[in-house]
């Protein structure tokens, strides 16, 4: 048996980098897993299929998890074909990176209702369907500069600080139902995201890492393994940094 044998977990954008690294590494602990995306069809389905190639359910649902309505839609078709909801996985962000002084509105918009509104519209979706359970756990992907702010990044920076605030918020909101929330803040890891960056940007931050290398998916998925678990049973409103120890 896995440690997440029994339990079904949603994971939003799921279909690449970190959110993948997780839906994987839960199915195989063995989790059901639902999962959203935007637009990437044939990369859902592929992940569909390696989920369920493990013994496990799986299925892939298209939503713009900055859509309210979308949110609720997705958790109420979850529910009904997968019976419950045991961990939720905000995972779903994008960058609009700039200086704030050339930053115009719809870069701050996009980025703060993709990374923070989504996990709102999530967690209140799922937060009603977990207390009828009497247990579930949140875990929300921050960033390291969510805690420590970064240049160029005031939106990004932003929407990953309010995760936390919002993590621990609901830490304290949700607690007496059983339900926990906690915050992984990644480092510097290496997805598409960070691959779009150039070669001389991405030494500079290796650079910085005490442990002399970019972190990768399975890294962070890792930790959040552990957190879906019952091994992080008394674990809540935390923020585990993954970060090779560069924000230490």
């Amino acid at each position: 048996m896995g440690l997440l044998t029994g339990k079904t977990a949603l994971v939003t954008g799921a279909t690449r980098g970190i959110g993948r690294a997780i839906a994987l590494k839960y199915a195989s602990e063995g989790a059901d897993v639902a999962f959203t995306y935007r637009s990437q069809h044939e990369a859902a389905q592929s992940l569909v299929a390696e989920i369920e190639a493990m013994g496990v359910r799986a299925k892939a649902y298209t939503s713009d998890a900055a859509s309210f309505e979308d949110a609720h839609k997705v958790v109420e078709d979850v529910k009904a074909e997968f019976g419950k909801i045991d961990v939720l996985v905000n995972n779903a962000g994008i960058t609009k990176d700039g200086l704030m002084m050339r930053m115009d509105e719809a870069q701050w918009d996009a980025v703060i209702d993709t990374n923070l509104k989504s996990a709102f519209n999530f967690i209140h979706a799922c937060t009603p369907i977990m207390a009828r359970q009497r247990g579930g756990s949140i875990i929300s992907m921050s960033s390291v500069v969510g805690v420590s702010g970064n240049a160029g990044q005031c939106n990004y920076s932003a929407s990953k600080a309010g995760l936390i605030g919002l993590t621990k918020s609901i830490a304290k909101e949700m607690g007496p139902r059983g339900i926990r929330a906690n915050c992984i803040a990644p480092g510097f890891i290496a997805t598409d995201m960070t691959g779009a960056l150039p070669e001389n940007v991405r030494q500079e931050w290796e650079k910085q890492i005490p442990m002399r290398r970019g972190g990768t998916p399975e890294d962070v998925a890792n930790v959040a393994l552990f957190l879906a678990s019952d091994l992080a049973g008394y674990v809540t409103g935390q923020v585990i940094n993954c970060c090779g120890g560069m924000n230490c």
